[in-house]
């Protein structure tokens, strides 16, 4: 017999997907953890490939669910937007990876590992703040993870600062320059999307409060 409980039983699958989708999120930023430390022109595309498939078929199933679901515990437009904001984060990344592997002729001296450490922060704070939805926690708890965000996309504009700088010394070639601006430009932009996507979450548990 349907009843009202399985209806709204369907709505709770989106903050599995939505779950879902964030430790994705990470599992990208992760998985560049691991080609940043690898040697030069050992790195491998398939676990940022993978990564991004998974969030992918999450993004659809979402979609999908949207459609076929008249009850869900969110509004649909906040689970849309949120959806949204959590794919962009393995897809920028991939493409981070991808100009990376072919670019690592032109990387001697050239470290990412500053951008790399806040990256595994801001997706791991990212996760925890989804994973908050279900309970939809009192605001100032989401607010204090999402200053965390904040804090964390601050400190990554001022290393991009710095080592651009360090590029502009003299020390480097042009082509070199260019290459590496746009990788550090690359890495900024993920940790901006996950910035992004804990605004939403915050708006979110804001409107719900």
């Amino acid at each position: 017999m349907f009843s009202l409980q399985q209806l709204f039983g369907k709505g709770d699958k989106f903050y599995d997907l939505l779950e879902a989708s964030a430790e994705e999120a990470k599992a990208s930023g992760d998985a560049l953890g691991k080609i940043l430390s690898a040697p030069a022109g050992k790195a491998s595309l398939e676990e940022f490939v993978l990564s991004r498939r998974k969030e992918k078929r999450i993004s659809e199933e979402i979609a999908e669910r949207l459609v076929d679901t008249f009850v869900t515990g969110l509004e649909r437009e906040d689970i849309e937007e949120l959806s949204n904001a959590l794919y962009r984060i393995p897809k920028t990344v991939e493409k981070f990876a991808e100009r990376y592997q072919i670019s690592t002729g032109q990387l001697e001296g050239i470290t990412f590992h500053r951008q790399a450490v806040l990256l595994e922060k801001s997706t791991a704070t990212l996760v925890s703040m989804v994973k908050l939805l279900r309970k939809m926690p009192p605001l100032e708890q989401v607010k204090d993870l999402n200053d965390k965000l904040q804090i964390l996309e601050g400190e990554a504009d001022k290393v991009m600062l710095e080592l651009t700088a360090e590029l502009y010394q003299g020390k480097h070639e042009a082509l070199q320059i260019i290459i590496v601006r746009d990788l550090y430009d690359l890495l900024e932009k993920v940790i901006d999307r996950c910035r992004d996507a804990g605004n939403v979450v915050s708006h979110i548990v804001m409107k719900n409060s």
